[in-house]
């Protein structure tokens, strides 16, 4: 199976900024209850990837194969040099991942040349050996989003086996779709623009993996349920929900989000705190407010 839902996690901290192992083991088992999920995507942007070390995004991988041993677990790797990237890779897969998910490196907001993008991946894959997922970068996140004949070269790569779509725009998410379907109808496209997963769910999709799914993982099971079933209404209305809550976690600056996400588990009672990792500050006592104000009537449509 190479799509589904999968929860994109956050990492706990400790007030010291170490893993804190047992809130972690909490957060995974509060997630993966929910029936419907498939797996988890680990040390991603929400999961504060790039602020750990190897060993860290290895013992965040062993957790979550010991907490949920059926789960399927994605590793992502975000590293700049592809050297390291794969040795990320190849240390998630011996801590017990089942394939791993190449985001972007930052510096290629700026540009890159196709050749590197193309270089990286494959390198990646050639050395994990395992299925790799490709990220579509958002549509306004300077040049993070691979153009079409970018993404055409990737999927040349024998182990794609799924691309995380984070265009957060419904005709770019179309776009990567009608050529994945071309060029490998076997890959999973699976919609994960948090605000618009109600319309990528009717366009079609092969699952998601969205962090909101760390917080409301309910909601995106039933949304997803919902549109298979063409039970519109009660979509539309957890669509509604979401879109308010996710426009705030989202919001710019977007490397706040992993920050937010932690002060509602935090104030929800999931995790201990909403610590994250230097230079990465708590959100004010006025943006709270907002995202646990926006938050209640997900909770509310989630019981």
């Amino acid at each position: 199976m190479n799509g589904g839902l999968y929860a994109a996690t956050i990492c706990t901290m400790t007030p010291d900024g170490r893993i804190d192992s047992a809130a972690q083991e909490l957060h995974f088992a509060s997630v993966m209850a929910t029936s419907g999920l498939d797996g988890l995507l680990l040390n991603g942007h929400a999961g504060e990837g790039v602020f750990t070390s190897r060993e860290e995004q290895a013992q965040i991988v062993r957790i979550a194969r010991e907490v949920a041993p059926k789960a399927r677990i994605l590793a992502a790797v975000s590293s700049e040099s592809t050297m390291q990237a794969a040795g990320d890779a190849e240390a998630a897969l011996r801590a017990g991942a089942d394939a791993i998910m190449v985001f972007a490196p930052f510096s290629w907001a700026l540009g890159a040349d196709p050749r590197a993008i193309i270089a990286h991946h494959r390198g990646i894959a050639e050395v994990a050996g395992a299925p790799i997922y490709l990220f579509q970068g958002s549509v306004g996140s300077g040049k993070l989003a691979y153009t079409p004949d970018v993404l055409r070269a990737l999927l040349e790569i024998e182990n794609v086996a799924g691309i995380k779509e984070g265009s957060w725009e419904t005709r770019a998410y179309e776009m990567t779709r009608r050529i994945t379907r071309a060029a490998r109808p076997e890959v999973a496209v699976m919609a994960s623009g948090d605000e618009h997963l109600y319309a990528c769910y009717l366009i079609g999709s092969d699952g998601s993996a969205v962090s909101l799914a760390a917080v409301v993982p309910e909601l995106i099971v039933a949304l997803d349920r919902h549109v298979r079933e063409g039970r519109h209404a009660q979509a539309l209305a957890i669509h509604e929900a979401l879109f308010d809550f996710a426009k705030l976690v989202y919001a710019a600056p977007g490397h706040m989000a992993a920050a937010r996400l932690k002060a509602c588990l935090a104030d929800l009672g999931r995790i201990p705190n909403d610590i994250c990792r230097a230079p990465t500050p708590s959100v004010t006592p006025d943006e709270r407010a907002a995202l646990m104000a926006a938050l209640r009537p997900c909770v509310e449509l989630s019981q």
